[in-house]
């Protein structure tokens, strides 16, 4: 049901109006969210997500609830709504949502937000319809079912007069919320699965959007912070005499560790007039760091010591079947590691916030993607209550994955507290590269089996990795069965099977990378199959439709079809078979993440060890596609990231700290390294859609590596496959 009249009051309706510059009067829908998705920690069974606002003049504004980080969520959720709404678009005006339970979780992750979501605002914009047309309905005194709404408008269908909503928005504010509203057929949709173009288009092209690093309020100081290098390790001292010489600077801040998962590593800021005097005094501290029990951590030797966990027998997490006899009947054996290194997010936008702790309140702004979990850090850090801490949601200039945690925003929320003042604290690059939560480095030692018929008959998959839950608990020291279970549910239902996991304690911060292990199951699983492939004489697209079709497992049907649909709609885009120039290549690979399917078949031609990716085909089945235009942005950009990843991209650690320090050692995909041409397409778009940002990110690197073997013969297991 839809948040009451009287419950709307409860939370201070006057209030939010208010504080969103809009009048008291107009008509207020807010969006009912299922229980489902309310965690525990909301305290309610019921919150509202997000709130339609029509004024008296009929202009419409919406509220997404969800972080906009680029990937156009905040113009995706609305139209949902203005569509059910019957909304003229050009009327309506989206805004932010600020940090509150009434918009429900507002994480913004794991390509859940269509997801989750789409159901619930459009249910907000057909109540606002309902009762739009309803109140249509009294003013001429017919049944409700002769008066329909269109275009900002609800007209009759007995001499087609129309009243515009502007007409209509009091006496429909007098009206009871539908509690199940009506929804649209997908015949109906008006902007539901049609391009659309961002509400902030304009203002990203003109440069008016407002990032976390552009926020502003009046006495605004700004800090720079070094890190401490090592993780566990702690400021041993410092020395701000020729710091605190310089013209403009207000004080230096010693910001010790807060032991929490987001909380900061610990660090020394400088607070200054502007960030420029700020960064440059931060380079005059004489700091000297204790290093700690990570201090000896050397990703080259930690890399080494995980395949020997993997090529070792390990902790049985899972088994079905008879593995030892499907190997001993098998026709054809093989078995292959893989290794893959440290990434960094590397957003375009490093961490910046702007964080004012005052006696009686705290006030911030900043790019996240989890408003609630700033509110509970910082509470935790300011020994307050969470809902006590306002958090202005800024847009993300990048994200995928960093601006979950909120180390950035204690840091400034110190620095503010020291100088009692507001203060925005902007990272540089080289923090953002040397003090992160990092993607994990992997192994993973897979052997397989395949039978005289060419069926694959037995699966071994070991995997070592430092788990993201080693940030929540250092006692996690190696996967989990649940860390596994892309490989235990693999849509390839082969019967005798074995997962194991190796140990691989965390000696950095390991956090949440755009589509996460996906990255390096997908990588090896898809190498590996095109391997085996080869080494049972099978084209590696008839191998994977065999695979597919043998599989008997009744609850990976749809898996393996859906999966079965992306292979073959690829093949066909790409060319697959066709003769091909010397030192040209055609790869292909097929992943399920996300609850989304994506195939990807790489076009690449080397050269000695110049590999020159000249055209990507991508099938992607996610579901309805909301916006085609955005949709294909979302694959183009991961084809794009996945590129990177899988050529250039590593983070190396000597002594605890990382290497790397900017775009010049830790080198991002440029343009000249881009596909020359990107391909896209949806299928299957009649189901519910499901994630979309992260899917397409780790089926690049496998469809790249298997390209590269059949340009060249080299088989690359690594990842990046060229370092450098």
């Amino acid at each position: 049901m839809s948040v009451t009249r009287k419950e709307l009051n409860a939370i201070s309706r006057r209030d939010f109006l208010k504080a969103s510059g809009l009048s008291a009067g107009g008509l207020m829908i807010g969006v009912s969210l299922p229980a489902s998705l309310l965690g525990s920690s909301h305290g309610a069974d019921f919150q509202p997500n997000a709130f339609v606002y029509i004024a008296k003049n009929g202009d419409t504004t919406i509220w997404c609830g969800r972080c906009e980080m680029g990937q156009g969520i905040s113009t995706a959720l609305p139209a949902a709504v203005a569509d059910e709404l019957e909304a003229d678009w050009a009327r309506v005006k989206v805004l932010q949502g600020d940090a509150n339970k009434k918009y429900g979780p507002q994480a913004t992750g794991g390509s859940n937000s269509i997801n989750q979501m789409l159901e619930p605002m459009r249910k907000a914009g057909a109540a606002g319809r309902e009762m739009l047309v309803a109140a249509a309905a009294q003013r001429w005194n017919l049944p409700v079912d002769q008066c329909y709404a269109k275009l900002h408008a609800v007209y009759n269908k007995v001499d087609d007069r129309s009243l515009p909503y502007a007409d209509l928005v009091e006496s429909a504010s007098k009206i009871p919320e539908p509690e199940t509203p009506e929804l649209k057929s997908r015949d109906q949709f008006r902007y539901i699965g049609k391009p659309l173009q961002r509400h902030d288009q304009a203002d990203m092209v003109v440069g008016a959007r407002v990032y976390g690093a552009d926020s502003k309020v009046p006495g605004l100081k700004y800090a720079a912070i070094s890190h401490v290098p090592v993780l566990g390790g702690k400021v041993k001292s410092f020395d701000k005499e020729a710091a605190m010489a310089m013209p403009g600077v207000i004080d230096v801040v010693l910001v010790p560790r807060f032991e929490r998962a987001y909380g900061s590593v610990g660090g020394v800021a400088v607070v200054a007039d502007n960030t420029w005097t700020a960064q440059q005094a931060l380079q005059k501290l004489k700091i000297e760091f204790e290093a700690g029990e990570n201090g000896s951590y050397n990703t080259a030797q930690y890399k080494q010591q995980l395949v020997r966990n993997v090529e070792a027998p390990a902790k049985k997490e899972f088994e079905k079947g008879s593995l030892e006899q499907a190997f001993e009947e098998a026709s054809v054996r093989h078995k292959a590691t893989y290794v893959g290194g440290h990434l960094s997010h590397s957003p375009m936008e490093p961490m910046a916030s702007l964080v004012w702790v005052q006696d009686d309140k705290c006030e911030i702004w900043a790019s996240t993607q989890d408003p609630a979990g700033i509110q509970e850090t910082i509470g935790a850090y300011l020994e307050r209550r969470p809902e006590d801490i306002t958090v202005h949601v800024m847009a993300s200039g990048g994200a995928f994955g960093r601006k979950f945690k909120c180390d950035y925003v204690q840091e400034a929320a110190a620095c503010s507290k020291a100088v009692g003042a507001p203060v925005q604290l902007t990272w540089s690059r080289e923090e953002d590269t040397q003090t992160g939560y990092y993607h994990s480095c992997s192994a993973q030692h897979i052997e397989a089996s395949v039978d005289a018929d060419g069926k694959v008959t037995g699966w071994l998959h070991r995997a070592a990795f430092p788990a993201i839950g080693s940030t929540f608990n250092p006692e996690v020291v190696q996967p989990t069965a649940g860390d596994l279970d892309a490989v235990t549910k693999h849509p390839y239902g082969v019967e005798n099977m074995r997962v194991e996991s190796g140990m691989a304690k965390a000696h950095t911060r390991i956090g949440w990378y755009r589509a996460v292990y996906a990255i390096f199951y997908g990588f090896a699983i898809n190498v590996f199959t095109d391997e085996l492939a080869h080494a049972a004489g099978v084209d590696t697209v008839q191998f994977l439709r065999n695979i597919y079709a043998n599989n008997k497992d009744p609850e990976q049907q749809e898996q393996a079809t859906r999966c079965r649909g992306v292979l073959d709609k690829a093949a066909e885009m790409s060319g697959w078979g066709k003769e091909l120039p010397a030192n040209h290549g055609l790869g292909i690979a097929v992943h399920h993440s996300f609850h989304s399917y994506v195939a990807m078949a790489v076009h690449v031609e080397v050269k000695g060890d110049d590999i020159t990716v000249h055209r990507v085909d991508c099938a992607v089945d996610c579901g309805l596609v909301l916006n085609p235009d955005i949709a294909t942005s979302q694959m183009e950009g991961a084809v794009v990231m996945g590129t990177g990843l899988a050529l250039n991209t590593e983070i190396s650690f000597e002594d605890g700290a990382v290497v790397n320090s900017n775009f010049h050692d830790y080198p991002v995909l440029r343009n000249s390294g881009t596909p020359a041409e990107i391909n896209v397409a949806f299928i299957n778009q009649e189901t519910k859609p499901t994630g979309l940002g992260e899917p397409g990110v780790p089926t690049l690197a496998p469809a790249l590596a298997n390209a590269i073997f059949a340009a060249s013969g080299k088989r690359y297991r690594s990842l990046p496959m060229q370092p450098g």
